[in-house]
């Protein structure tokens, strides 16, 4: 790692009440101008969605639920000094239901889509309850799908039930990326679908790098019309070497960087949605990804292979 002090120092300010009370209130002070907006005198408050935002961001960050977000908000701002309202835990509540996160992404001239799923407990038991009594029908999970750049910037959320498979999520994913120019693809077997593969090519994607199934047969043969399938190289180049030579030739272990992302979510946030309707999920599921992108910008580590 080239700059272990900046990164050291970076991972300082995630931790800071500073640094999350400045992402939001900067972008509540420039859509709003206010985070409160008045109708009348007397008449009850009403909160900018940037302001529940901000409350419900910095509660999933520091592990609050809503009553103690509220008092944690309140507090914040008091030793701050921000002359500002909190919404109550109900507002944040109601709120919620409706509320439109954005995920924050930087302009690029290419992208490369990495993708990959990982399972969310809803309702969850613990180990010890399950182990005693078993599993009740109430033990549910949920599918978190995500795309990320090869900096590690999440590019595309996709929150689905367990019985959605990765490669129709996957075309979700895509779809939230057609502003970007991706100029690669890259996945494990679990997308080895035509329909993700007509999803790519939807969108003018040529470059995709995943490993087909043990025993895949040629799609499209060589003296066919038109330019040859993705995945039929991919299979010929398997052919001409090995499985593994063709995930180092191809860059496939570049995919390694999605599973730490995965890896991230859950050591910072846990394996549990604690929301109790899939919209109330999948707004906490795009507030963890917000955070993750704007600790992203605060600072990563520049590493390097070692020779």
């Amino acid at each position: 790692m080239r700059n272990w002090h900046e990164y050291n120092e970076s991972l300082v300010r995630r931790g800071s009440l500073e640094f999350w009370i400045e992402q939001g209130i900067a972008e509540v002070w420039k859509e709003n101008g206010t985070i409160i907006i008045r109708k009348k005198r007397g008449a009850q408050q009403q909160y900018s969605d940037s302001a529940i935002e901000l409350c419900r961001l910095i509660g999933k960050v520091f592990h609050q639920r809503l009553r103690q977000t509220e008092g944690f908000v309140r507090s914040i701002f008091k030793q701050t000094r921000v002359r500002m309202r909190v919404p109550d835990f109900t507002t944040l509540s109601r709120r919620g239901n409706t509320m439109t996160v954005q995920l924050p992404t930087q302009q690029k001239e290419n992208v490369v889509a990495i993708l990959d799923s990982t399972g969310l407990k809803v309702y969850g038991e613990g180990e010890w309850k399950v182990r005693k009594h078993g599993y009740s029908k109430h033990r549910e999970w949920m599918k978190a799908h995500i795309s990320i750049d090869k900096d590690g910037e999440i590019r595309a959320v996709k929150l689905t039930d367990n019985s959605v498979d990765d490669a129709r999520a996957g075309e979700a994913l895509l779809e939230q990326q057609r502003t970007d120019t991706i100029t690669e693809v890259d996945a494990d077997g679990a997308y080895d679908k035509r329909k993700f593969y007509a999803a790519c090519k939807r969108q003018n994607i040529t470059q995709i790098v995943i490993p087909p199934r043990k025993g895949a047969r040629i799609w499209k043969h060589g003296n066919s019309i038109g330019q040859p399938h993705a995945r039929d190289e991919n299979i010929r180049a398997i052919r001409a070497t090995t499985r593994s030579k063709w995930k180092q030739e191809s860059g496939y272990h570049k995919r390694s960087g999605v599973e730490t992302t995965m890896f991230r979510t859950k050591t910072i946030f846990g394996e549990k949605l604690y929301a109790r309707t899939v919209k109330n999920q999948e707004i906490e599921m795009m507030l963890m990804a917000k955070a993750l992108n704007l600790m992203l910008y605060n600072g990563m580590p520049d590493s390097y292979a070692v020779t």
